[in-house]
């Protein structure tokens, strides 16, 4: 039997900016679809950011959206209690904030509205999520 070709898989670059001007270097998770809805490119992201987070179990954690029972810190959310985190609750937290304009997702320099409005995986395409920090004395 002849090995299976990975030529088909792309890279998709998450990067996360805030409204206040911070963002991060950007990290990269093959993909090997070439069109994916915008609520399964979120759900791999927050299932990638949880299987790493998992697997050390650091401080922190460093992801989309603040898990439960966890507090802000200056590079993440720290847990009140280290455990593991549930992938699919964290899935939950993350379409909830979409949902409720916790963060805006872009794709290349076009927002993308609608969690079921499917993206095409481009060569190199870079998916930014924006999340909205809140106005001081707003």
């Amino acid at each position: 039997m002849l090995p299976r070709t990975v030529g088909g898989m792309g890279i998709v670059m998450f990067v996360d900016e805030t409204t206040s001007g911070g963002r991060t270097d950007g990290w990269g998770l093959e993909i090997a679809e070439e069109r994916l809805a915008v609520r399964e490119l979120i759900r791999r992201r927050v299932f990638q950011e949880v299987a790493e987070y998992n697997a050390r179990t650091p401080g922190v954690f460093q992801g989309l959206v603040q898990p439960a029972d966890a507090e802000r810190v200056l590079n993440g959310y720290a847990l009140r209690t280290p455990r593991r985190i549930d992938p699919e609750k964290q899935t939950e937290l993350a379409l909830r904030a979409f949902a409720g304009n916790g963060f805006l997702v872009l794709v290349g320099n076009r927002q993308v509205t609608d969690l079921d409005e499917e993206i095409d995986l481009v060569l190199g395409t870079e998916v930014t999520f924006l999340k909205l920090v809140p106005l001081v004395g707003g």
